[in-house]
C-alpha cells in the first residue's frame, strides 16, 4: 500500500521547481517535515548531487535570508559564530580615559562591540531565515560539540553577555560529502536525507531548466553518456555540476547532438573528469565505447521522462 504524499510536501516541491531546483518526492518531504518540525535537515551524499544548491533554492521559495558557514578543518567559535572587536573596544578605552566617566569593563562588553559570524547572524536574523551548515564533516569533532547548542536550542551562549535566543529559529541545513562519520549526537538532533546522484530523468530536467537555450537531442544524449561515466571506476565521479559545464561547452562549440567522433571530445573531458588518473583512464577506445552505450540507450529516454519523480518542464 502506498502512502498519499502530504500536500503540502508537494507544494513545497512545485515551489523549488518554480525556483529552479528539481527535487523529487521523498526530498521535498523531508525538506517540508523539516519546516513543520522546526528540525535540522542533514543531507549527505557525494560531492556535485546539489546538496548546497536545495538550501539557496529553499531560501529562493521561502524568500528567506541564506546564511552560510563553510565548514574546514579548525574552524573555532570565532569564524562560526562570533568574536568581539578587539579594535573599537581599544577606541573605546582611549576615549573613556580621555573624558570624564570611568569606563566600565561590563561597557566594553555588550552587543555594539560583537561581530556577528554566520551561526550569530542566523540566530539573531529577526525574518525567516535559512542556515547552511556547508561541509559538516571537514570541521573537527570538537566543533559538533558547539553546533548541538544552535541546533537543538536554537540560542548560543556567550559567557560575558549571556544566552542569545532565536526569536525566529532558522532552518537549518547541513551537508556531509562522508569524508567523517559524524557523532551520534548531531545526528539524532536532524532528520535525515541521503541525496544520490539524479535518475536519467530528473537530470536531463534540471539541465533543461538550467540550460534552455541548449538543445534537447544534445541534453538527452550527454546526460546519457554521463549516466554512463559515473558506473566507470573513476577517482572523482562528475556531478551534476559538471554536467552542466560539459553541455554548456559543446553548446559553445555549436554542437546540437553528442559527436560519435571520440577524438572531438577529448579537448571538452575536463569539464567532466577532474583528476589525472580519470583523465588517463578514460582513453578513446573507452570514450567510444561509453558513447555507443549512450546511442544505443537513446530510445529509452522518452519514458524516463514519464517517470512520476519528474515535474513537467
Amino acid at each position: 500500500m502506498t502512502m498519499a504524499r502530504a500536500p503540502g510536501a508537494e507544494a513545497l516541491r512545485q515551489r523549488l521547481h518554480q525556483a529552479g531546483y528539481v527535487a523529487d518526492a521523498e526530498l521535498a518531504t523531508a525538506a517540508w517535515l523539516a519546516l513543520e518540525l522546526n528540525r535540522p535537515l542533514l543531507l549527505e551524499g557525494d560531492a556535485g548531487v546539489g546538496k548546497t544548491a536545495l538550501a539557496a533554492a529553499l531560501a529562493n521559495c521561502l524568500s528567506a535570508e541564506l546564511v552560510r558557514l563553510q565548514c574546514f578543518e579548525g574552524l573555532d567559535l570565532a569564524q562560526a559564530a562570533y568574536e568581539w572587536n578587539y579594535g573599537r573596544q581599544l577606541m573605546a578605552i582611549r576615549l573613556g580615559e580621555s573624558g570624564d566617566q570611568p569606563l566600565r569593563e561590563a561597557d566594553l562588553f555588550g552587543r555594539a562591540f560583537l561581530l556577528e559570524r554566520p551561526l550569530l547572524r542566523a540566530i539573531s536574523c529577526s525574518g525567516p531565515c535559512v542556515l547552511l551548515i556547508d561541509e559538516v564533516d571537514r570541521a573537527d569533532e570538537a566543533f559538533e560539540a558547539f553546533l548541538l547548542e544552535v541546533l537543538s536550542e536554537h540560542q548560543i551562549t556567550i559567557p560575558e553577555l549571556g544566552t542569545v535566543r532565536a526569536q525566529r529559529p532558522p532552518l537549518a541545513i547541513l551537508t556531509s560529502n562522508g569524508t567523517r562519520e559524524l557523532s551520534d549526537a548531531l545526528r539524532r538532533r536532524c532528520l535525515y536525507h541521503y541525496l544520490d546522484y539524479p535518475t536519467i530523468a530528473r537530470e536531463i530536467a534540471i539541465v533543461k531548466i538550467a540550460l534552455p537555450a541548449v538543445d534537447g537531442r544534445l541534453v538527452e544524449q550527454c546526460v546519457q553518456f554521463v549516466q554512463r561515466l559515473r558506473r566507470q571506476d573513476l577517482a572523482k565521479t562528475p556531478g551534476v555540476a559538471e554536467t552542466l559545464d560539459w553541455i554548456l561547452a559543446l553548446h559553445k562549440l555549436d554542437r546540437r547532438t553528442l559527436p560519435d567522433d571520440p577524438a572531438m571530445l577529448m579537448d571538452t573531458l575536463g569539464c567532466l573528469l577532474k583528476t589525472r588518473e580519470d583523465r588517463f583512464a578514460v582513453e578513446s577506445t573507452r570514450l567510444l565505447a561509453l558513447l555507443e552505450d549512450a546511442s544505443a540507450r537513446q530510445t529509452g529516454v522518452s519514458e524516463a521522462m514519464r517517470a512520476p519523480d519528474v515535474l513537467a518542464t
